[in-house]
């Protein structure tokens, strides 16, 4: 058809010579090479500049912050400053000299924004640059360098402006409002106390008057009426100019504040979710842990697969490899990229396998780093027979005649009463004051719609000494997600009742059991060898120094005393320069970095 169509627009062009043959193409005109080479390099220039524009726009903003800074610190008496003295008055030119100040710090706070294309902060730095220049002109002496670098930001900001399309949480705007009217209100409450103490302000003065100077004095144009002492009134001009400032930056910090949805798994999507693990579950160990309800879910067009996310200051946080066929994978790659473009989120994915890894690198650009290795036990494979599992067989020995029993259960088997005394127990030896784990832990126990998963207890004389929880891995397999035991136990009851699992799995479909994550076990084992060189010797003295406080180094030793194959796990992002971002916002969402809560509900996340 492709040829065909050709034919036809050829035989439709006129004829180059009349009436002699059929009509002959007239030949296109062959470019001149200089000319072309200019348009491409045109062309490339203009893709580098679309393309690299926002982060130097965000370079370029920090830069005028800092010199905006730098000036406040250095300010100084200057010749031009006679020339000003008679032309404006102290307050405006002092006013000035606070507005560019805390412009300057507001462009530092908006730059990460900038770089991620957010509008909201485009248009601030629009109106800054623009509030900037004319405070420029009312200041005491002229910062040429500082009004070149202004201008140069105006202009690039303009040029590039329908690159910044990333928007804005809306719940981030009423939460600024509501924070800004109450600080207005301190600042109004503070000013009218401060006049209506005795001996600053006459009596005769009316109402009206004292609130208009407050409202003046919040914007530094106070001065409306008498303050008898000279002293006091700088003082109280000053304060109020101070919280008049702290009221607009923290009222801009918040409205630019980065949207945290609350996420949700719905109804529907979790019962689609069910329905792709049920077919395609067993591809990856930790995809029942994308039935967690504090996440919320992407779709591919064909709804044949989902991933799972939440929002942690700015990251888009992803456990694991998306969930579905794996030819759908692209299509919700490709919605999840759309959405974290439109809110100018941050991508990231923990915990993903090396084949999720490689399409994540192939449809976003994403780049992997080695997080370290899951423990993955065969059941037909496993055995306390040998030298190597000598220290379990002695352990789980020693147990048993302590008096230990353990018993393995379907969830749907528990009674109500028996589901309460795991969730008293599980709480009670938790330890901390947060219930950990995101990306590998389902948070949940005894839930109706779990009935799947597997509970194993282990009992001394009829009370409950331990506790181990396992998800469903597609029909073949089991991962851990929780395992709790009494600070009294005897050592050696976790050891027993995996032993007892793996026992129970022979002879069921159950061929496979994940065990925990060891994080960076590469370093760990490989640096302990002899022959290690210094670098690897120094990655494992760092992370046994962080085992002192996270259970790094004792993880990884218990995994290997199962003598389990290690599957290598990933976690994916865009750039170096986001690893920090990336790595406080999954601390925080594992609970290993915990928001006070009256912070929490500062910034309206509690």
């Amino acid at each position: 058809m492709g040829a065909g169509s050709l034919a036809v627009t050829e035989r439709s062009q006129p004829s180059a010579t009349a009436g002699t043959g059929p009509a002959q193409p007239p030949r296109p005109p062959r470019p001149e090479p200089h000319r072309a080479g200019e348009t491409s390099a045109r062309a490339r220039a203009g893709a580098w500049w679309i393309r690299r524009g926002p982060a130097l726009i965000s370079l370029t903003s920090v830069l005028l912050g800092l010199l905006c800074l730098l000036d406040a610190f250095s300010h100084h008496h200057h010749p031009a400053q006679d020339w000003f003295t008679p032309v404006l008055p102290a307050p405006v030119r002092g006013t000035a000299q606070a507005v560019v100040t805390v412009s300057g710090l507001l462009l530092m706070r908006i730059a990460a924004g900038l770089r991620r294309r957010k509008r909201a902060e485009w248009r601030l730095a629009i109106a800054i640059c623009v509030v900037m220049t004319a405070a420029h002109l009312l200041r005491d002496e002229r910062r040429p360098l500082q009004a070149t670098v202004a201008f140069v930001l105006l202009a690039a900001l303009v040029s590039l402006r329908a690159q910044f399309t990333a928007r804005t949480d809306p719940h981030s705007r009423w939460f600024a409002a509501r924070v800004c009217a109450q600080l207005l209100a301190v600042g109004f409450a503070y000013g009218l106390i401060a006049l209506e103490l005795p001996g600053h302000v006459a009596r005769s003065v009316p109402f009206s008057d004292r609130l208009r100077e407050v409202a003046t004095s919040l914007v530094g144009l106070g001065g409306w009426i008498t303050i008898q002492r000279d002293a006091y009134a700088d003082a109280f001009h000053a304060t109020m100019l101070i919280l008049g400032l702290l009221t607009v930056s923290t009222a801009v910090i918040l409205f630019l504040r980065t949207s945290a949805p609350v996420a949700q798994l719905s109804e529907e999507d979790e019962t689609e979710l069910r329905a792709l693990l049920a077919r395609d579950g067993g591809r990856d160990s930790l995809g029942y842990f994308a039935l967690r309800r504090d996440k919320a879910a992407v779709w591919s067009p064909s709804r044949k697969a989902a991933i799972t996310y939440r929002v942690v200051s700015g990251v888009a946080l992803v456990s694991g490899d998306p969930i579905g066929d794996p030819e759908a994978w692209p299509g919700a790659i490709a919605a999840y990229r759309q959405m974290v473009e439109e809110f100018g989120w941050v991508p990231a994915v923990m915990g993903c396998s090396e084949r999720g890894a490689a399409v994540f690198r192939r449809e976003y650009g994403l780049t992997a780093l080695a997080l370290g290795d899951e423990a993955i036990v065969d059941v037909d494979g496993f055995s306390l027979d040998g030298r190597t599992m000598r220290g379990i067989r002695q352990a789980c020995g020693r147990v048993e005649r302590d008096g230990y029993a353990v018993r393995v259960r379907r969830a749907a088997d528990l009674t109500p009463d028996e589901v309460d005394e795991l969730h008293v127990a599980a709480e009670m030896w938790r330890g901390d004051t947060v219930e950990r784990g995101y990306s590998m832990a389902l948070s949940r126990l005894g839930d109706p719609a779990d009935g799947d998963c597997v509970v194993v207890t282990a009992h001394q004389d009829g009370r409950l000494r331990g506790l181990l929880h396992f998800v469903p891995w597609g029909r073949t397999g089991l991962s851990l997600d929780l395992m709790r035991r009494d600070r009294d136990a005897a050592n050696g009851l976790t050891e027993l009742m995996i032993v007892a699992l793996m026992r129970s799995c022979a002879g069921t479909p159950v061929t496979r059991v994940s065990l925990n994550f060891a994080v960076f076990r590469d370093p760990l084992e490989r640096g302990d060898r002899i022959g290690a060189g210094p670098l690897l010797r120094a990655r494992r003295g760092a992370l046994m120094l962080a085992s002192r406080w996270w259970q790094i180094d004792s993880l990884y030793r218990f995994n290997a005393k199962f003598q389990p194959r290690w599957e290598p796990r990933f976690m994916s992002y865009p750039s170096v320069r986001d690893l920090p971002r990336i790595a406080l916002a999954a601390l925080e969402a594992e609970a290993f970095i915990v928001r006070p809560q009256r912070l929490s509900r500062l910034l309206g996340r509690a």
